[in-house]
């Protein structure tokens, strides 16, 4: 008896591109799975993707590889109920990411952040909560992840202090995976606190320079006056010498004031930091987030941003620099979803208070309740729901998305809350590029690694 062909069909999560060489990049948001292929393999690969193909080896064994990565998928599977079954495990209970303000202060002001900077430094009776949380929560956890933040967290470097040590014996204890990442302007991040941070488990940074001196300045200038471009250099510059896996990532905002300096910026960039790949670099345009100068600042429109972000990552993988993998984690499964959008994710205020959403702290419906020092939280269970179910399940183009996966329709909870329209990032709206970028990065590594050999 005659064995049944299986048919196949390329997946309805696919993305792809055709790159500079005449190969093909190919992408699928349910896999995460980011392929490349040479001009000879294209046409055969193309050939695959064409729907209702019946199942044949290749002697390479190509067909098996696209199977294998979910590029093609048996004809009767049904990938929504598989993106359905994805989003609902968002919702699962092992895995914890905090947001930490340690304190609302800042010596930065920025002229674009839409901070207010009303509160100091975390309360002891918060410490004490958060303590105590960690303690009740760990023994049912697999997954820590906390999110240093302020204000500017290297303020307060004994409260991160403390509550790291603590956090790290409770994950040891209940044998919990630990992990911590902060968001710093650098002005305070010498050889010295860096190594602490280190030891503390930080080793995912980020720290913003907005252009040379004269450039970043006038945008990220001290409170009370003064420049900051110089003593930011100075430190990073001091941690090249330290001789421990890390990351940071360098975020070059920008707007239509800066978009000059920002292309002088890179190959300065390039001389900085192009000889350590533990520096990535990182483009984003600034946007009016509610802060005090919002009517006055000149944000670029959506075409401008859309071409530059991709322009800049470009030019600066062209000048030997690496872009930050925040690029390549946000096409995983799940990795373009808001922090604010999964039920396990929240931010504790320096005072206590929760939140959802970092950019949103006065609005009502993001105060969700309180931390107490016993470690008890006060939440409003149907605040938390209004961020968590407000994407794909309300939103049917959300649901037909190549990109559904990857973002769920919950890019940005905020956005859709105050327009009422969907929010695609920006990897989602120029999805070619983004592929050739990755494709150019992957490129050049692989030439530098032959010239090491």
């Amino acid at each position: 008896m005659n064995q049944e062909v299986k048919q196949w069909r390329p997946s309805r999560f696919n993305a792809q591109t055709q790159v500079d060489d005449g190969g093909l990049v190919l992408y699928n948001s349910y896999s995460g799975a980011l392929a490349s292929f040479s001009p000879e393999e294209r046409e055969r690969v193309l050939g695959w993707l064409r729907p209702n193909q019946s199942a044949h080896q290749s002697e390479d064994g190509l067909h098996d590889q696209l199977i294998e990565h979910g590029f093609l998928v048996q004809a009767d599977t049904d990938e929504l109920r598989r993106a359905e079954f994805l989003h609902h495990a968002m919702h699962q209970l092992d895995s914890m990411h905090l947001v930490l303000l340690v304190t609302e202060a800042c010596n930065f002001r920025c002229h674009y952040c839409y901070e207010s900077f009303p509160r100091g430094r975390m309360h002891e009776e918060v410490i004490a909560g958060l303590e105590a949380y960690i303690e009740q929560r760990a023994k049912t956890l697999n997954l820590l992840t906390i999110s240093w933040h302020g204000g500017e967290p290297l303020l307060v470097p004994q409260i991160i202090e403390q509550l790291s040590k603590s956090f790290i014996s409770t994950c040891e204890k209940y044998g919990v995976t630990y992990n911590a990442e902060m968001s710093t302007n650098g002005y305070f991040l010498t050889r010295e606190r860096f190594e602490q941070l280190l030891d503390w488990r930080v080793e995912r940074l980020m720290v913003t320079l907005d252009g040379p001196e004269e450039a970043h300045d006038v945008r990220r200038g001290l409170h009370g006056g003064g420049g900051t471009y110089q003593r930011i250099v100075d430190n990073l510059l001091s941690l090249k010498s330290v001789e421990r896996p890390f990351e940071i990532n360098l975020r070059v905002n920008f707007d239509n004031s800066n978009l000059e300096a920002v292309d002088r910026f890179i190959p300065m960039l390039r001389d900085l930091f192009a000889d350590d790949p533990r520096f990535k670099v990182y483009f984003r345009p600034v946007g009016c987030m509610g802060g005090e100068n919002d009517l006055t600042l000149p944000v670029c429109d959506d075409r401008t941003k859309d071409k530059k972000i991709w322009e800049f990552n470009e030019r600066a993988i062209e000048e030997g620099l690496n872009v930050s993998s925040f690029i390549s984690d946000i096409l995983l499964p799940t990795g373009a979803v808001c922090y604010a959008a999964k039920p396990n994710s929240m931010i504790v205020g320096s005072d206590g208070k929760l939140y959802k959403c970092s950019v949103a702290i006065d609005q009502v419906n993001n105060q969700l309740g309180r931390i107490h020092a016993d470690g008890q939280l006060e939440l409003d269970m149907d605040k938390l729901a209004l961020w968590t179910t407000s994407g794909e399940e309300t939103d049917e183009k959300c649901r037909a998305c190549f990109f559904r996966p990857a973002c769920q329709g919950n890019h940005c909870p905020l956005y859709r809350m105050r327009s009422g329209n969907r929010p695609c990032s920006y990897e989602k709206r120029q999805i070619k590029k983004v592929l050739r970028t990755i494709w150019l990065q992957t490129q050049a590594e692989e030439a530098a690694a032959a010239v090491d050999v």
